[in-house]
């Protein structure tokens, strides 16, 4: 078999929500092979299990490292050992797959990309949203609204049990803002094609079982050099209300664009990881008046309702990873794109921690 199609040996570090998806992709599909599993707790031996046993197991990532010598690094871990599991993987010659955000800063997400570039490996940013034909759709119909756009989009999190953990773990580096925000701020980006010139952020601390320099419910505003704006806003925690978690709408002159998710959007869906991506439907208002100043044409409603769970995005995400990989993909584009969304979330961070507008 040449090396071209010789199935990748893929370590697999984070076994939480992403991490177990993730696995599950390489566990199923042609062309990747599991050679490890890492995590500090007993998520690797319930995933381990979950997979049908028989992979090897390890509590240290760079003994992990060393005695699989993979060709590929799959990174699911919390943001704080991004860049240095990152970096660890391209020095040892891997390509990489890393949930986003790239790093816990700006700097640190520069030196991931650098070590990819010096090391000739691909680098590919868990950007799930690139891969869901909805989402897809919703940015290719928002380039039909006309200029400027008004993108209002939101994801509240009332959490509990193990979600809460999840949340307060999450906190101990970055704000829901951040993490969760570079996937929203990438869309705007997309929608806009133009650049982004200022932020401003307001945030809250509404609990004390997080780090007093952090808060847990946060809003931005970013203007762009087309006059678009945008807002995004995040809350963690048993205390959020989820009355509108789920608002995704984009209008400009000529109508409007909003994914319509009355199934995910539901009561009690606000921290279900399945409806944060689930779309079911799109609707695509026009603004055209007739001569009576009445609606000319009707809302054009497209039916989504056969769209991938959560577990097919990921079996996508690998996938592209795989292509990337053997097509030898650009992902100059890509990589700087990741970088650029963390850059404006964190400026978003600088805001709410300053109370001043940022330009960028």
């Amino acid at each position: 078999m040449s090396d071209q199609l010789k199935s990748l040996r893929v370590l697999v570090v984070g076994c939480g929500n992403m991490g177990s998806s993730h696995a599950t992709a390489y566990h199923n599909l042609e062309g990747f092979d599991i050679c490890g599993i890492v995590s500090t707790g007993k998520s690797k031996e319930i995933l381990n299990e979950k997979l049908g046993g028989g992979y090897p197991l390890f509590s240290d990532f760079d003994q992990a490292l060393a005695t699989t010598q993979p060709d590929a690094v799959c990174i699911s871990t919390y943001p704080d050992t991004h860049e240095a599991f990152a970096v660890k993987s391209f020095e040892a010659g891997c390509h990489v797959f890393i949930e986003k955000p790239v790093a816990d800063s700006v700097a640190g997400a520069e030196r991931v990309v650098a070590a990819a570039v010096k090391a000739g490996k691909k680098l590919v940013v868990g950007y799930i949203l690139r891969h869901h034909p909805s989402w897809e759709k919703f940015v290719e119909l928002s380039h039909e609204v006309g200029k400027p756009l008004v993108m209002r989009m939101n994801l509240n999190q009332q959490s509990d049990t193990s979600m809460w953990t999840l949340h307060r773990n999450l906190m101990k580096s970055l704000s829901p803002i951040v993490d969760c925000g570079v996937h929203y701020i990438d869309v705007m980006c997309q929608m806009t094609r133009s650049k982004p010139v200022q932020v401003y952020a307001i945030g809250a601390r509404l609990t004390d079982e997080i780090p007093a320099d952090n808060y847990n419910y946060g809003q931005l505003q970013i203007r762009f050099d087309d006059g678009s704006v945008g807002w995004y806003e995040a809350g963690w925690g048993p205390m959020v209300s989820e009355t509108a978690f789920f608002v995704k709408d984009v209008f400009g002159p000529k109508g409007s664009v909003s994914i319509v998710a009355k199934e995910a959007g539901g009561e009690g869906k606000s921290s279900s990881i399945e409806a944060h991506t689930k779309t079911e439907s799109i609707r695509v208002h026009h603004s055209e008046l007739d001569a009576n100043e009445k609606f000319a044409k009707a809302d054009t409603w497209i039916n989504l309702e056969d769209e991938p769970d959560h577990q097919e995005l990921c079996n996508r995400e690998q996938r592209y990873f795989l292509k990337a990989i053997r097509e030898d993909v650009d992902l100059t584009d890509h990589m700087q794109d990741a970088v650029n969304s963390l850059r404006i979330a964190f400026a978003c961070d600088e805001s709410v921690r300053t109370g001043q507008v940022v330009i960028l």
